[in-house]
């Protein structure tokens, strides 16, 4: 619970101080980079990309044997298609093997002779970075970290000699090539001191300095090592170079956004850039894409990040430097008139004071709090829910105070600020919502195990820190004592992890009750999180809750019970990602208190909207507009937004989204204006109007075959599709008018490469996908088992009546399709 209100006494509350009178340089957006978080073009998909603005992504050598994607040049054209920045080639993930093959160093020039000159004749050689290194003290040069002078004198040596060679045969084909290093595992003052002057002396001194920071120890040290670092190059007479720790965090912190939070603030205050570091699959964002389209909880901090604009702001900690306390970041726009604060890292109470509120602001403003849980690695994040919706008067001496009640050390939560317009934005309403960790109940037949925590950082996120497993036996099962408030519908979202090689089951009882199949859907691992929702009748007051064994086996962590509510989700426009040059108007609230924004001509606006499922939902449009505007998706029209004549209305729509984020931009026509408050998303998934095709009725061709599979849709799928031009499957599909529509292709992919790395090496599966002769190549990712069936969206137009659509892949297999589904953008 929160609630902002003027300066008061709050003695027993830890503060964390923003100072918006105090900027510290242009909001940078360092933190947000990824290792392998791209694995080919379309996976992740660009629903998740581009509200990111990434700044730099590190990649494999092209052709790199080190993994079976993730290809400099493979992700290129996808990460540029959403607005990406710059690509870190890692030039010795060229090699299969980890640690590197060392197989002397005329091998290795071979290979930087042959990637360097494929990335010479791009039109964008520019846009890459080289990293000749990688851990090289972990690698081809362990003796850099011995504490035997002479042995580390050898090393450095030898090192020094690799890294001229390397460095002047990169220059000899790209002449002002970029080159980052000398990326070791850590910051070593020693190496560092040593190799600077040195570098400078002989001319080959990097372009961007990297290393890593990994451990917890990183949260509270990483300050002094920039500082130690940058006294090095001061003494000796080197301008100061960027910085980029290009793999940071580790388990522990990846798909959790209060540990999340601590890393980025810690980077985007000293103006650094940053890559999340690669532990488990290539393609997911570094564990914060639970499917193609379908953010985790930290995604949405991501976009949150993403959505800071103006400058950064003072922010002061109760406790800076210091691991797993409270941490942030706050950010001005002047020219927006919006403020904004990211924080989390601790449970309890922390006090935000907000100090020099800019009189533009007016004496009254709008404050919104947000919250953002942890939801797993693989667990699918709704928004980010609204906490507490409140107008504030700025006190005499310019300051704002927001009393953050109940934190959750798991979850990172958003403050705005912005100017109070008239009228009242709605009040945020949380439902009653409790969490009972699994370690906590009744077990039978379990085990409870430790996971990740900050003395084991590379174990996997838990909740609470420990989970409950080998629930193996015929009588294993985990009872949680419930209470709750009242009688009604709850939400009961089971967090779980399951390596069995397939779908399993539990039953469900509710004091001892008739039996409720759950099912679970396969996972990367034992500990790597997914949720299983279902919903529950209870009465008010305590009751029982058990899960018992079915098929196969699962691990449990927690349970979350949630009472049921409406669906109502609101986006502000005033948060939107914008392009052009509109305006902001705060003179009235708006539902979300947060004002409006005005759209001009060629300004456009990208909204993020969250689907649980896929289907119809009814979107508000609260807005005015001079002449006829759009609302598009998937880069078509969706929605015309026809004139108000000045008058602000509720336009209420029914779109087709798919599960997970829908990026809705809306634009004005010609030289109309179009001021929108806020996109409103409402009721439950509507599937009237979808049509769909089993695979097994298809038209099957060459090798194509249907195979028997109870996980799939009328326990039949078509399988050996691919691998051969003449193999494919083609659907005839009517449609009742021509334009877009979105396919949602069921599917399923368990392809792996083996490899001597410690990273599970998934592989995504292409389909060239022919729509009436127009054809694509849609790239579906890994589903963890090869009866765990996933849909991917994919837009495409349509004639009227029938249309041919077939599958294939001449040099490869496609992935296995159940079927799919067909449905116009607006119903």
């Amino acid at each position: 619970m929160t609630a902002p209100a003027a300066p008061a006494a709050q003695a027993a509350a830890p503060q964390v101080t923003v100072d918006l009178g105090r900027t510290t340089g242009a909001v940078m957006h360092g933190a947000n980079g990824t290792l392998y978080g791209l694995s080919d073009d379309g996976v992740p998909g660009d629903e998740l990309v581009a509200p990111l603005h990434l700044t730099t992504v590190v990649q494999k050598a092209p052709d790199g044997a080190q993994h079976p994607n993730g290809d400099a040049l493979a992700i290129k054209k996808g990460y540029d298609r959403n607005g990406g920045g710059e690509v870190h080639i890692y030039m010795q993930d060229i090699y299969a093997q980890w640690p590197y093959e060392n197989l002397g160093l005329s091998d290795y020039l071979a290979k930087v002779d042959t990637m360097v000159r494929k990335v010479a004749a791009r039109p964008d050689v520019d846009d890459f970075v080289w990293v000749p290194f990688n851990e090289p003290n972990g690698n081809w040069y362990p003796d850099l970290g011995s504490s035997d002078s002479a042995k580390y004198a050898s090393a450095l040596s030898k090192f020094q000699s690799d890294w001229t060679t390397v460095y002047q045969k990169i220059r000899s084909i790209i002449p002002d090539a970029r080159i980052a290093g000398p990326n070791e595992t850590h910051y070593d003052a020693k190496l560092m001191g040593d190799f600077y002057p040195w570098a400078k002396a002989n001319k080959v001194l990097p372009d961007i300095t990297t290393w890593h920071e990994l451990g917890p120890d990183s949260l509270k040290d990483f300050e002094s090592h920039l500082a130690d670092y940058r006294a090095i190059e001061k003494k000796a007479g080197i301008a100061k170079l960027p910085v980029s720790i290009n793999e940071y965090g580790n388990r522990r912190d990846q798909s959790v956004p209060g540990q999340m939070v601590q890393w980025m603030s810690m980077f985007e205050r000293n103006k650094v850039y940053a890559d999340q570091a690669y532990w488990n699959i290539a393609g997911n964002l570094n564990d914060n894409a639970a499917q193609t389209n379908v953010p985790n909880g930290t995604w949405w901090l991501l976009r949150w990040y993403a959505g800071l604009t103006g400058e950064t702001v003072k922010l002061t900690p109760p406790q800076p430097n210091t691991v797993d306390t409270v941490q942030g970041i706050a950010s001005l726009d002047a020219e927006r008139r919006q403020a904004q604060v990211l924080l989390g890292g601790t449970s309890g109470a922390v006090d935000t004071v907000i100090r020099h509120v800019p009189p533009r602001f007016g004496k009254k403003v709008n404050v919104t709090v947000e919250r953002i849980g942890w939801s797993g690695y693989e667990g699918a994040a709704a928004a980010p829910s609204v906490v507490s919706r409140t107008t504030a008067t700025v006190a005499g001496n310019g300051s704002v105070t927001v009393p953050l009640t109940d934190l959750d050390a798991m979850s990172a939560y958003r403050i705005t600020v912005n100017p109070d317009g008239s009228g009242s934005p709605s009040a945020a309403s949380l439902p009653w919502s409790a969490t009972y960790e699994a370690e906590n109940a009744a077990i039978t037949g379990g085990t409870v195990y430790s996971q990740g925590s900050v003395t084991n950082p590379y174990g996997f996120a838990t909740s609470g820190t420990k989970d409950v497993g080998s629930l193996n036996q015929p009588t294993s099962k985990v009872a949680f004592t419930v209470d709750v408030p009242k009688t009604g519908t709850y939400d009961l979202d089971v967090f779980y992890g399951n390596q069995s090689g397939a779908p399993a089951t539990q039953s469900l009882t509710v004091d001892g009750g008739s039996a409720k199949t759950l099912t679970y859907g396969s996972t990367l691992n034992w500990t790597y999180r997914a949720t299983a929702s279902t919903p529950v009748s209870l009465t008010a007051g305590k009751h029982t809750l058990t899960l018992s064994k079915g098929t196969n086996e699962v691990t449990l962590d927690r349970i979350d019970l949630t009472a049921s509510t409406t669906p109502d989700s609101v986006y502000p426009a005033t948060y939107a990602d914008i392009s052009g040059s509109p305006s902001y108007d705060y003179s009235a609230s708006g539902t979300s208190g947060a004002g409006a924004l005005v759209l001009g001509s060629g300004d456009k606006a990208a909204l993020d909207v969250y689907a649980p499922a896929d289907g119809y939902y009814t979107v508000h449009a609260d807005y005015a507009s001079t002449r006829r505007s759009t609302l598009s998706l998937d880069g078509a029209t969706a929605a015309t937004l026809a004139p108000t004549r000045g008058r602000v209305i509720d336009k209420s729509l029914r779109l087709y989204l798919s599960a997970g984020n829908n990026r809705i931009t809306a634009a004005p026509s010609g030289s109309g204006r179009l001021t929108l408050r806020d996109l409103r998303v409402t009721g439950a998934v509507d599937t009237k109007g979808v049509a769909a095709y089993e695979a097994e009725e298809a038209t099957r061709a060459g090798t194509a075959a249907v195979a028997d599979n109870s996980w799939a849709s009328d326990g039949k799928y078509v399988g050996h599709i691919g691998n051969g031009s003449g193999n494919t499957l083609t659907f005839q599909v009517d449609a009742p008018s021509a334009g877009r529509y979105v396919m949602n292709v069921r599917y399923a992919n368990n392809e792996v490469a083996g490899s001597g790395n410690y990273n599970t090496n998934v592989i995504s599966r292409a389909a060239g996908i022919d729509v009436n002769g127009t054809a694509q190549t849609v790239m579906f990712r890994n589903s963890y088992s090869w009866s765990n069936f996933w849909d991917l969206p994919v837009p495409v137009t349509l004639d009227a009546g029938s249309n041919t659509i077939s599958f294939s892949n001449s040099g490869a297999y496609a992935p296995d399709i159940d079927r799919i589904t067909v449905a116009p953008l607006a119903g």
